[in-house]
């Protein structure tokens, strides 16, 4: 259009977009960047897996422009817990990084109650361990080749669904229980510990004595999917394990007695 080929209007255009950011663009950008929040801020060293205490944090103002959402803004709600990660001095804290429990090295091994044990066994090579994908929470069935020197390969009844609760490198390093990850050749798992019964913890330290284990991957999901396969096999270990029904000692009482007195009528 010719109107914008003039340039006397093209300078009263530009003009007036220069004054509209100056006295309104950017007024309503500096607003927003002035509004102060609080935020509480770390004024102390903090390690993974120790609680923070009053004199770590501080409560400070800063702009709230562009701030995390999950950014803690009280002392109150950050005292006491545990972090998740380290803490350098002027860090802010984030409500994921830190936890109400505190999360214990190994800590997947203080919810055992007495009836059910840990026990790991061998991955003597990639293969045999899912070549190092298994993860905490896995349902797998145990796989015994020449099971006790049948020369069959079998998943025995008692090991069809087991869980696993993690996987561990040479060194001592977890994989996929929360605390750290095997990203290295050189930290490739070698056991894997499962959550079992002392039953099953004995028929899996006779395999592991007498050769290789392999673990096959039967479910990976919802936590109320798995306790399904693993209701599946606790029916089958009570009908496995089910204790004989002895005969009740005042029956076996009364059957002496009686055969007593019929002895006695003969003679």
């Amino acid at each position: 259009m010719k109107i914008f080929k003039n340039r006397t209007v093209l300078g009263v255009l530009c003009i007036l977009l220069s004054l509209l950011i100056c006295f309104v663009v950017t007024p309503l950008f500096n607003s927003e960047l002035s509004q102060q929040t609080e935020i509480v801020r770390v004024k102390a060293e903090i390690s993974t897996g120790e609680q923070i205490t009053a004199d770590m944090v501080e409560t400070v103002e800063i702009g709230g422009y562009n701030l995390p959402d999950n950014v803690m803004r009280t002392t109150e709600s950050v005292i006491g817990t545990y972090a998740l990660a380290d803490f350098s001095v002027g860090d802010y804290i984030l409500n994921n990084k830190i936890s109400e429990i505190m999360q214990a090295e190994n800590a997947y091994l203080y919810g055992l109650d007495g009836t059910q044990q840990a026990i790991s066994v061998s991955i003597k090579n990639f293969a045999n361990g899912l070549s190092g994908k298994l993860e905490s929470g896995d349902i797998v069935s145990v796989i015994a080749p020449d099971y006790k020197g049948l020369g069959a390969t079998v998943i025995p009844t008692e090991l069809t669904y087991v869980e696993v609760i993690s996987v561990t490198a040479d060194s001592g390093v977890d994989a996929n229980t929360g605390d750290k990850t095997l990203d290295d050749e050189s930290e490739l798992p070698s056991t894997v510990t499962l959550l079992v019964t002392s039953d099953q913890a004995k028929l899996l330290a006779e395999l592991e004595l007498d050769g290789d284990i392999h673990l096959s991957l039967v479910y990976r999901g919802l936590p109320e999917n798995s306790e399904v396969f693993l209701s599946m096999q606790d029916a089958i270990l009570e009908e496995l394990y089910a204790p004989e029904e002895a005969e009740p000692e005042e029956e076996v009482l009364e059957e002496s007695q009686t055969e007593n007195v019929e002895n006695n009528e003969v003679e």
